[in-house]
């Protein structure tokens, strides 16, 4: 047990896998698997496992998405990382090929993939043709494919661990504004579930719900919220595909007041599923969603920044909810 990154935790549990099966690759670009933790060995699985298996592609994400399901498909565990950029040339792929083959076999067809997107464009400092925002509706949408999206370092080891063994294809996305978090992760292998929710914390009186890249804010907010004297109840979605539809339910009964939170833009957001499947089911609760504006994000980060949801935004709309 240490304190460690995000993506430190990520590779540990990659670098485990692949030492006991000797049949696993990973390909990337641009970003080489090296992470560094103080106190910690340094990790570099180009290193370690040599370029016949951590291989070092050319700039085709469409390319690393196919390779890595044909892996799949022909037995070979295998993951990708896709920067940035390119986070959603792999889309068509995945949605067409991986979310389909699996079924179309009667589950006959394992498929241990894994795609790790990076959602660097959700941070400022970005001309808007490079922000890529919306990864997670986007990968969410697709039928077949789990979809998750850790927000802390020991769920991002555990989920990893978990893609890595699961016969069902996964696109983990990557909250880049996350990469300095830290906190304790254990050394050993363990499994956080795919089809889970977190309840990061317990109230009665509103239940906020968010994801990734805006858990911080989320949880700063209810912070402040909580010495102004409301009792909040805090969910991580964790898994955007398939949603744990009972925790949200369960969570909105008692409390009857519901606030989403997204990173991503306000039309279609993760929290409108949230808000769609909790109104099937609670009657009587109230609703509202905080998210990006429905607009390109600026180069400029002070405009991104106003933008985009914080501490401040949440925590005004709660008071105004409750």
């Amino acid at each position: 047990m240490a304190q460690k990154s995000w993506m430190y935790s990520v590779l540990e549990a990659v670098q485990y896998e692949m030492r006991e099966d000797p049949a696993m690759t990973w390909i990337f670009e641009l970003t080489p698997p090296v992470a560094s933790n103080p106190g910690k060995p340094v990790i570099n699985l180009e290193t370690e496992f040599g370029r016949k298996r951590v291989v070092n592609t050319g700039i085709d994400e469409n390319w690393m998405a196919s390779a890595v399901l044909g892996a799949g498909l022909a037995g070979s565990r295998s993951a990708t990382y896709i920067p940035y950029q390119g986070a959603l040339i792999p889309f068509e792929v995945i949605q067409n090929v991986a979310g389909k083959l699996r079924h179309m076999t009667g589950g006959k067809a394992s498929m241990p993939v894994v795609w790790i997107i990076e959602m660097t464009g959700q941070t400022p400092g970005f001309a808007g043709q490079h922000s890529c925002y919306e990864e997670d509706t986007y990968y969410a949408h697709i039928p077949g494919v789990r979809t998750v999206i850790p927000s802390t370092p020991y769920d991002a080891k555990g989920m990893m661990v978990s893609a890595l063994r699961s016969p069902d294809p996964v696109v983990y996305l990557y909250p880049a504004g996350l990469r300095t978090l830290t906190e304790e992760v254990p050394d050993e292998q363990y499994e956080v579930p795919l089809d889970k929710a977190a309840v990061r914390q317990e109230g009665s009186d509103l239940t906020i719900v968010s994801s990734g890249g805006g858990m911080p804010g989320v949880l700063e907010a209810a912070e402040v919220l909580t010495g102004e004297g409301m009792s909040v109840e805090v969910i991580d979605l964790r898994v955007l595909k398939e949603m744990d539809t009972e925790t949200l339910v369960n969570s909105v009964a008692k409390t009857k007041r519901l606030l989403t939170v997204d990173q991503s833009y306000y039309t279609l957001c993760p929290g409108a599923e949230v808000i769609a499947r909790v109104a099937e089911n609670v009657d009587g609760a109230r609703y509202k969603r905080v998210a990006f504006p429905d607009a390109p994000p600026p180069a400029s980060p002070e405009m991104f920044l106003w933008m985009r949801p914080n501490a401040e935004h949440i925590a005004a709309a709660a008071r105004a909810l409750v």
